[in-house]
């Protein structure tokens, strides 16, 4: 009966009612579509609404709407996630006791050693010093120094031997239990500030100091090695300086790395893929903790260094470049900058330093400074260090 009357409605008010039901079959067969194109995708066919995109940016313009394929991480991925992620979990175990690891990488003899011992005087008992000698055994002028060499190895600059002697000191200075913050300094480093003002910026710090920024040129991203996936992927390789202090529990876990550091020392230098250079000293600790525990660390160095002149090695200080003002300068510093390998002279990326969320001084040590100005610096010392943090 109702589809006689509807035989008999007006020809307007028919078109009307048929409007609606073709807005429904074209949203059914679409979505139909839609479900088929995604269980079923076909990769050699572009779609086209891809039409002018490259495959990457049909990707990217899809992405909003369909679910994102997640990759499965192997075994090993899942055995060392879950490893670290547990040490991560532990609570800092701080005490009277708890002091700080202050760990040299060093060819040889420590030129500055009189400024360290000035550092270091009455505070026995809050620190702990290892020095790795690569080349030849030092010659001390200072007691906190004597006696504090490590097996060490020969370090090459740019190859996996220098992290393998980052490592080797951290394995050393973790044997002490009281150590529950580690530093990493080089033979041509200076401290900056009190040795009160150091320590409790990195004990009560609430994050690792560890370099880490986003390279997107030659010397960056460029370097990643298609051999690293799929543990490590492009888009997460990152680059910083290798001068780090870290907390108990980061050392930990990369002591108890073996994964990714497998994939830096078997693919992390020269003459593995095409012309790519990947030093793995700038990249291994970096792209390890910003895959691993991004909001643990500070993605800067407290270890100044000036890269101004764009060289492959940052400025050498000498006597007649050292002033109070200079120093001064340096240690009120509060934003970082890292410097990119895009173009001639690269970017500049600049953000400022923050202490428990606090606009605090970025840097704690400074480097490279030539042997040549210790006498000036032992003299300025107590003139440009900072004692409240």
């Amino acid at each position: 009966m109702g589809e006689t009357q509807n035989l008999h409605l007006p020809l307007r008010n028919r078109s009307s009612l048929k409007k609606p039901l073709l807005i429904v079959l074209l949203i059914c067969i679409t979505s139909v579509l839609l479900v088929c194109t995604y269980m079923y995708p076909q990769h050699n066919v572009k779609s086209p609404a891809c039409e002018g995109l490259s495959s990457s940016g049909c990707r990217a313009a899809l992405s909003g709407w369909l679910d994102v394929h997640v990759r499965k991480h192997t075994d090993e991925e899942v055995a060392a996630r879950v490893v670290i992620r547990d040490v991560l979990r532990m609570p800092p175990a701080l005490t009277s006791k708890s002091k700080i690891a202050f760990m040299f990488l060093s060819p040889g003899t420590l030129p500055f050693e009189k400024l360290w011992d000035q550092f270091f005087q009455g505070q026995e008992g809050r620190f702990s010093i290892y020095i790795h000698p690569s080349r030849l055994r030092p010659v001390h002028i200072s007691r906190h120094f004597s006696d504090r060499e490590i097996h060490s190895d020969h370090v090459t600059w740019g190859r996996i031997s220098m992290v393998d002697a980052e490592r080797r000191l951290l394995a050393n200075a973790l044997e002490d239990p009281d150590n529950q913050h580690f530093v990493l300094l080089s033979e041509s480093c200076i401290p900056l500030h009190t040795f009160d003002y150091t320590y409790r910026y990195l004990i009560h710090g609430n994050v690792s100091f560890i370099d880490n920024f986003e390279d997107p040129g030659p010397h960056g991203t460029g370097r990643h090695m298609d051999h690293m996936l799929p543990e490590i992927p492009r888009q997460d390789f990152r680059k910083g300086a290798q001068w780090f202090t870290m907390k108990r529990q980061h050392a930990l876990i990369v002591m108890a790395d073996n994964l990714y550091y497998s994939k830096f020392r078997q693919y992390c230098r020269p003459g593995v893929e095409a012309n790519k250079n990947c030093i793995a000293d700038e990249h291994y600790l970096p792209t390890f903790f910003h895959m691993l525990d991004p909001g643990g660390i500070s993605n800067w160095s407290v270890t100044y260094v000036d890269w101004s002149e764009r060289k492959w090695h940052p400025k050498t200080y000498r006597a007649r470049d050292v002033s109070l003002n200079f120093l001064k300068n340096i240690t009120s510093d509060d934003m970082s900058v890292h410097v990119t390998s895009i173009g001639k002279r690269g970017d500049e990326l600049h953000w400022p330093c923050t202490w428990n969320g606090i606009r605090r001084p970025c840097y704690l040590f400074a480097r490279k400074f030539h042997s040549d100005s210790v006498k000036k610096l032992v003299r300025l010392f107590p003139n440009y260090t900072s004692t409240v943090v």
